[in-house]
């Protein structure tokens, strides 16, 4: 079975909202999540988070701290998804993504999330934990 190895950046702003991203081939339904990707060849996990979270919102970003690993299985293939707590510290929203994946970026309020379509629903309970801490 294969493995495939990602990361994910949590972001929650001044206002208590979390960075989102909406996605999907252009084929499939457009759902939301938190900005994530494939970790390269080469890349180190908080690498991959910094590249990917550039590429799918425009923002630079700085690594707070790591939150979790979420393993699993999808189509046959082993996921782990390394989640860190990150803080904007640059640029601005825009979509750059070259796998052109991403289809709107914005930032949501505990209210906004839950009635959002999750392209990961087990992942609610994390985003929601998280703007309560920030409360």
């Amino acid at each position: 079975m294969n493995k495939w190895i990602g990361a994910a950046g949590i972001c929650i702003n001044e206002s208590n909202q979390v960075l989102m991203v909406l996605q999907g081939a252009s084929d499939e339904k457009k759902l939301w999540s938190v900005p994530s990707g494939g970790l390269e060849i080469g890349e180190t996990l908080e690498e991959c988070c910094i590249r990917e979270l550039r590429e799918e919102t425009g923002y630079d970003i700085r690594i707070i701290k790591p939150l979790f690993i979420k393993e699993g299985s999808s189509f046959g293939v082993t996921v782990e998804v390394h989640f860190f707590k990150i803080e904007v510290i640059g640029g601005e929203a825009k979509i750059q993504d070259p796998d052109q994946l991403i289809h709107d970026i914005a930032w949501k309020s505990a209210e906004e999330v839950k009635k959002l379509e999750l392209s990961f629903p087990e992942d609610l309970k994390l985003i929601l934990d998280l703007l309560d801490e920030n409360l």
